[in-house]
Formats: C-alpha cells, structure tokens, sequence
C-alpha cells in the first residue's frame, strides 16, 4: 500500500488516472476514509485529471494518531502530501471537514492550490452546528453500537426521500458495520473537536484561488445559508446548489455533481 512520510507520520494515499495537468486532490469528511471515493468520483474524474486522494491522519490505512490536531493542521498537513509527491499544484475538492481543511489550504499554503471545490462545509459553526458535533463527539467517547452512530449521522446526512427507501438505508446501516469504522473514537473525536473549533470566516477575503460552492438544497448538516456566506465572502466564487441531494449530494446527484465539478476544473484559466 502506497504510504508517503509526511511530518514523521505515515500517510495513505492513492493515485488514480494517467491525465496531464494539475491533478485533483479529494479531501474526505468527517468519520470517513479515502474508500468513499472510489465508487462513484474516482471512476469520472479520474478520465480526466489524475486524482489524489488520502487518508487523514489516524484514519483508514494512515498511521494511528492520538494527538489533538485542527483543521490547519490538516490543512499543513496535505501541503506535506503535496510535498512528498512533489506536487507543485493542484485543485482540491473538500467535503464537509474536508472543505474546512481546504479552505485553510488555500490561505495558508496559497501557492499550491489552483482551484478550489467546497461541498457541504461551513466557514463557521452555529450554535446548533457545535451543539451537534459536541453530541457526535460524545456519542463517540461512550463507544455505542456502531450501527447507532451510522443512523444517528444517516438522519442528517441524507435527505428524506432517500431515508423512505427502506431497502437501501438497511443495507448501507449493514455494509457500514460490516466494514468498522475507520478510525478509532478518539479519533473521531477529535475530528469533531477540529470541525467546532474551524473559523475562516473572517479570512475568507483572502482566498485568491478559483472557487466553486457546492450544495445540496435540502442540506440539515450544511443548510444552504452556511453556502451562501462561503460564496459571498470568497471574492468571485461561485455557488451551485442542486435540487435534488442532501448533504451527501455527490451521492444523491453523483451525475449532475460530477458533471459539475469537471466542467468548472476544465473551463479555461
């Protein structure tokens, strides 16, 4: 398995595609690992563009990690990747936590990012947003079930017409307690921990690189109004919000979202 030393840790990674050009890093959310881009966003972007995505610290096949971390550290740390890789530059694509940890990217390492992708993430947490993650966190620290902690973030991750179908949300509840969890509870939260304390937004003004908004209008983790403010406050972003998708809208719209993100990385620079 493909590992770059990156800060004294070993860090996870793969590469996807044969594309000339800058490639595209995936920066995965909160509780997840690399894995759940390989079904249905590795296959299209990486026709396109060579696709990198990783594991962040303590997660998946990264080494364990016990350390308290935030989102710029994440952040410093995939400037690290990018470094061991010898990647000069490249756009990047974040979701939710993934999103925090690309925002701080591109204002603190401006200079190796070209355009930059956030799907369902916020510049600053609510009080609800931290009331939640705080719950997350401390769900996690008990060690329930695993399958109740998989609802618990299925209630909020997913929009209701996909929680009508039964079937599906059955089988995703098995698969995912099949496979474990990713990550230790601890880990995880931290995560939380990095998510609450997360804050471009008065930053945000200095993000120079191209940016596109993405969201899904019937988004509870990430309502569309958190989308809006990215939008408005990162000079000549963009803000597309599909119709149809939750939170996990590159899921829900895995077509239109796709589409999407490879007609904004290709149009001209």
């Amino acid at each position: 398995m493909p590992h770059a030393v990156v800060q004294g840790r070993k860090l996870y990674y793969e590469l996807h595609g044969e594309c000339d050009g800058p490639p595209l890093v995936l920066a995965m959310g909160l509780g997840g690992s690399c894995r759940g881009w390989l079904p249905l966003q590795v296959p299209d972007f990486s026709q396109h563009r060579r696709t990198l995505i990783f594991d962040h610290p303590g997660v998946g096949n990264s080494e364990p990690f016990e350390a308290d971390f935030t989102t710029r550290d994440l952040a410093d740390t995939l400037a690290g990747l990018l470094d061991a890789l010898s990647i000069d530059r490249a756009d990047v694509l974040g979701a939710f936590m993934g999103g925090m940890v690309a925002q701080e990217l591109a204002l603190r390492h401006p200079g190796r990012l070209s355009r930059l992708v956030l799907v369902g993430t916020y510049a600053r947490p609510d009080a609800k947003r931290r009331a939640l993650l705080e719950l997350w966190r401390d769900l996690a620290r008990c060690d329930p079930p695993i399958d109740v902690m998989i609802r618990e973030r299925l209630l909020w991750t997913l929009q209701d017409e996909t929680m009508e179908q039964r079937d599906l949300i059955d089988s995703m509840v098995e698969y995912f307690t099949r496979e474990g969890m990713p990550m230790t509870s601890g880990v995880f939260a931290r995560q939380c921990d990095a998510c609450i304390g997360h804050d471009t937004l008065d930053r945000l003004a200095g993000i120079r690189s191209e940016t596109l908004v993405l969201c899904g209008r019937n988004d509870r983790l990430t309502p569309p109004h958190f989308h809006r403010q990215l939008a408005d406050e990162i000079p000549d972003a963009r803000l597309v919000t599909f119709a149809y998708g939750a939170h996990l809208v590159m899921v829900e719209s895995v077509e239109s979202f796709n589409r999407t993100v490879l007609q904004f990385l290709a149009e001209d620079r």
